[in-house]
This record gives C-alpha cells, sequence and structure tokens, in this order.
C-alpha cells in the first residue's frame, strides 16, 4: 500500500480523473491548440488534484535536449571550495535554469583530463551546452567544443572566444581608479599580488594594474604570484612586507579578495596598522570585504549577475544557433577604510610569531616577473 500511494501520477491518471484521453491531457499539459477552455481546465485542475509533475527525462527526449548546462572547471577541489566567485556565478546560473526545471551538471577535473570530460559530455548527450570559464592563454575549448558540436559561451575575454559567444566585464576601471586613489594619498610603490599567470583574466588586471600606475606617473612596484588563494596571497605579503626600506610597498593591489584577505591578516600578524602604515585593495567584493578589520576596499564584479547573463546567453545559441556578445557593467571600486594615506615613514615590520605557509604557488624572487601577451 506505502509503495502506491508513493507512485507518481501519470497522463492516464490524470487522463481518467477529467473524463478524457491521454493525448487530450498531453495537448493541455504542452499548451497546444485545439481544446475547448472548459476541457481544459478540467484538465488542469485533475492534473493539480493529482499532484501531476512533468517527467524530465520524458520532457527531454520529446524535445530532443538533455535539460542541463554544463561546467568543468580545471582546479583544485579546495581551490574552488575557497574561492567564493564561484558559488555566486553558479547561484546566478541556477537563477535562470533552476524555476524551469533544468540543472547544471558540474565536473571538476585535472588540466589533463578537461578534453575528455567535454568529449564525454557531448558524446553521452547530458547537457545542451556549456559555459567556458577561467579561459587561458591559446585556450583550446572553444575550437575543441566547436569540432565537439556542443553549443558554448565564453566566461571572459572576447578576444580569444574564436567566433564564440562572449560575456565579459572590464576590470580596468576599478584598477585604474583604485591605483589613482592611491597615487592621490601619497603612494609611490604599489604593488601587485597576481593570480595565475596562464589565466587571461589574471593576466588582464595585472596590466590594468601596470598601465594605471604607469598613467599616475609611477614606476610599477614590486609584482608577486599569490595564485587568487588564501595561501599564496600569505606568502606573497611576506614577501614583499619583507625587503627593504628603499623597495617595500606602501599598498598592494591584489587579484582577488581572497588573497587580499589572507595578505590583511598577515600585517596584522607582522604589527602593521591598516591603512595607517599599509594600504591593501582586493577584487570581487565577496560578501566578507565588508566586514574584515578594517573593511576591504574591492572591486564590485557582480558574479551572480555574470553567471545568469552566461546562462541567458548559452540559452539563446542553444536555440538560435548563435548570440551576440554580452557587456556587463564595468566593475566599480568600493574605496574602504583599508586604503589610507601613505605612511610619512616606513614602519619596520615587528617580528611575531606565524604559522608556516603551505602555498607552492609563490615565487621567492623579488623581481618583477614578465608580463606575456601572447595573442589567441
Amino acid at each position: 500500500m506505502a509503495a502506491a500511494r508513493e507512485r507518481r501520477p501519470t497522463i492516464a491518471d490524470v487522463a481518467r480523473l477529467a473524463g478524457v484521453s491521454p493525448s487530450a491531457v498531453s495537448f493541455a499539459l504542452n499548451g497546444r491548440p485545439g481544446l475547448a477552455e472548459a476541457t481544459k481546465s478540467r484538465i488542469l485542475a485533475a492534473a493539480a488534484e493529482l499532484g501531476w509533475r512533468p517527467s524530465r527525462p520524458a520532457q527531454a527526449l520529446s524535445r530532443g535536449r538533455a535539460g542541463a548546462l554544463g561546467l568543468v572547471l580545471a582546479r583544485e577541489t579546495d581551490a574552488i571550495g575557497a574561492d567564493p566567485f564561484f558559488p555566486a556565478f553558479i547561484a546566478g546560473v541556477e537563477s535562470v535554469i533552476s524555476p524551469r526545471g533544468d540543472s547544471l551538471v558540474l565536473h571538476v577535473t585535472a588540466p589533463g583530463d578537461e578534453a575528455a570530460a567535454y568529449h564525454r559530455l557531448a558524446a553521452d548527450r547530458r547537457v545542451d551546452g556549456v559555459l567556458l570559464t577561467d579561459m587561458r592563454v591559446e585556450d583550446p575549448r572553444p575550437e575543441l567544443t566547436a569540432g565537439l558540436g556542443l553549443p558554448a559561451v565564453v566566461v571572459g575575454d572576447p578576444d580569444c572566444a574564436q567566433g564564440l559567444c562572449a560575456v565579459s566585464l572590464d576590470d580596468r576601471p576599478a584598477f585604474t581608479a583604485a591605483v589613482a586613489r592611491l597615487a592621490e594619498l601619497g603612494h609611490r610603490r604599489i604593488a601587485h599580488v597576481a593570480g595565475p599567470p596562464e589565466f587571461r583574466h589574471a593576466l588582464r588586471r595585472r596590466e590594468s594594474w601596470e598601465e594605471a600606475v604607469r598613467d599616475a606617473g609611477l614606476t610599477p612596484g614590486p609584482v608577486l604570484p599569490g595564485g587568487f588563494t588564501a595561501d599564496g596571497g600569505a606568502a606573497a605579503t611576506r614577501e614583499l612586507l619583507a625587503l627593504g626600506a628603499g623597495e617595500r610597498p606602501t599598498a598592494i593591489v591584489y587579484a582577488n579578495d581572497l588573497s587580499a584577505t589572507a595578505g590583511l591578516a598577515v600585517a596584522h600578524q607582522l604589527g602593521l596598522s591598516v591603512p595607517e602604515e599599509l594600504s591593501v585593495v582586493g577584487y570581487d567584493d565577496t560578501p566578507l570585504a565588508a566586514y574584515t578589520h578594517p573593511p576591504l576596499a574591492s572591486a564590485r564584479a557582480d558574479a551572480q549577475g555574470w553567471g545568469a547573463a552566461a546562462a541567458r546567453a548559452l540559452d539563446e545559441v542553444i536555440t538560435s544557433g548563435r548570440a551576440d556578445d554580452v557587456d556587463l557593467a564595468p566593475a566599480e571600486l568600493l574605496p574602504r577604510a583599508s586604503m589610507g594615506p601613505a605612511p610619512r615613514a616606513l614602519p619596520q615590520p615587528r617580528r611575531t610569531p606565524t604559522p608556516p605557509s603551505t602555498s607552492t604557488s609563490t615565487s621567492t624572487s623579488t623581481s618583477e616577473p614578465t608580463v606575456r601577451r601572447d595573442p589567441c
């Protein structure tokens, strides 16, 4: 009896209750013309009474669709869990597809297995299209997905979309505003903690910082990799603050909030007051940025809105075969209390016990690495 009660209502059940044929039920539930309004109303009332819901597999089969979008991330799982961008981005995607009952198929894979993941998605017809994030220099994925016949949208720089629709956001205004404000506050040594150099958005943020520093009439200060991680940001910050008095920065602009928050903690551990002795600027405006001590200056990039826009663009590509590029509102600087006037005399960090760094992504060299500007 329990099994009978738990059985999912079918179209045949609705037809019996409404006193019509199963084909009439199908017409009514799919909004097709040809039924009298009274008959349609009776069928819909019967479906509601029985608690009938459409079968996603059956709908997908009838429409020739999987009812899902795909997202393949070639990152370490712990790095994805710690990076606040992806939960917000995924929430934006879900805000578009969940109300209609579609789903997001997420694959986390090693870079060497990435191509195989796309081949499986295409061969199994598990998704109707894919979102390409973390675009890299000379990225093979636009060509790969085109060859597989898998609709795709690039989340990022349209210059490397290779003819695919790109949903992009210009982060240069935020870096320009941050550096200009720091220069107005008297800072002359403004360092940068960069993201992974293989990512195009990390290179673009570094280039934006460098251009803004030069536009302010200053020489770009030290650059160290932070890898978009807390460990990397902390290690890079310790290295920058260990420089001699003539090289040590009075302000650090980070490529994301995760590395900036770790850098802020390191400054406190070393006994430096922020912003009186060091100014700190992040990027992404994550929810915790406004609640650090002091509140972290950052750039609002609206990851959730980005995800929603990317999902809508991919819907259009799936339906129409193409979509125009989408330019989102540029990133906006939020100059919170972690930015302040440059110190009159450069303070000497106090020696305090700090936990050993587990980062393997940060170089020990203090020389500025060469920026790659490879063509796509």
